[in-house]
């Protein structure tokens, strides 16, 4: 069956800032969302937050599999009501992708249970190189030891996150810092990825490499067949004997 993905988007500097329209002229959701729908082992749709329940009503929730999530601008506008179900959605199984700017999300931060603050800079010519720490991993199937982004915002340490599980891959930049820009974790039965470039007025979601990272991502992160939910409660003496 394919991976039922549902990429979200504030869908707002687009709006706003005529350089970004230029280079996503559909939104930086579309970008990402128009390759993926190339592959065949996947089932795509969008959601953006001004729609209705932000693009995201418990048939879109309960559909998907795996929820790529960029936000930036309006982090607080996003209701808690909406936080409260996609976090749970994530915990009983549902993968999330977390892009950039998302790291300073409600649903990011609820999940890491820290501050998820860092450095940064924007220079319109500063440089990235992103450096493969985790050979064989399924989330860097098919990239090099590293690849570069000739334009992109600098992400420094500390990145106020849990040790993740697995630091995949890790940024160096134009001013000496250093960032880890591809981490996963595990919150109940549902995997996590954060992966970091993509600030919106660069074309980083055309680069090959970024969107390769993106869809192992989400085939790693996509829940595995069998009973992802756990049960809980008293059980008295001889309760498996009547299953």
């Amino acid at each position: 069956m394919p991976v039922r993905v549902t990429v979200w988007s504030e869908y707002r500097h687009e709006k706003k800032n005529p350089k970004v329209a230029e280079i996503y002229p559909n939104g930086m959701h579309e970008a990402i969302a128009s390759h993926l729908r190339k592959l065949p082992d996947m089932h795509v749709r969008t959601a953006t937050q001004d729609q209705p329940d932000h693009g995201l009503s418990d048939e879109v929730l309960r559909d998907t599999d795996v929820i790529t999530w960029w936000g930036h601008m309006a982090h607080g506008e996003v209701t808690e009501q909406w936080v409260t179900k996609v976090r749970q959605r994530v915990l009983d199984g549902m993968g999330l992708l977390v892009l950039h700017s998302g790291h300073f999300s409600k649903i990011f931060k609820s999940l890491m249970g820290t501050s998820c603050d860092l450095k940064w800079r924007e220079e319109q010519n500063e440089r990235e190189i992103l450096w493969v720490t985790r050979p064989g991993h399924p989330i860097v199937k098919d990239i090099s030891d590293h690849f570069i982004i000739p334009r992109e915002e600098m992400y420094g340490e500390y990145f106020d996150i849990p040790e993740p599980e697995c630091t995949f891959l890790i940024s160096s930049f134009g001013g000496g810092e250093v960032f880890r820009s591809g981490c996963t974790w595990t919150r109940g039965a549902g995997r996590i990825v954060y992966f970091r470039p993509g600030h919106e007025t660069f074309p980083t979601y055309h680069d090959p490499n970024v969107l390769k990272i993106i869809e192992n991502s989400i085939r790693w992160a996509a829940p595995t067949p069998g009973p992802a939910i756990p049960s809980f409660g008293n059980r008295k003496l001889g309760w498996m004997d009547k299953r």
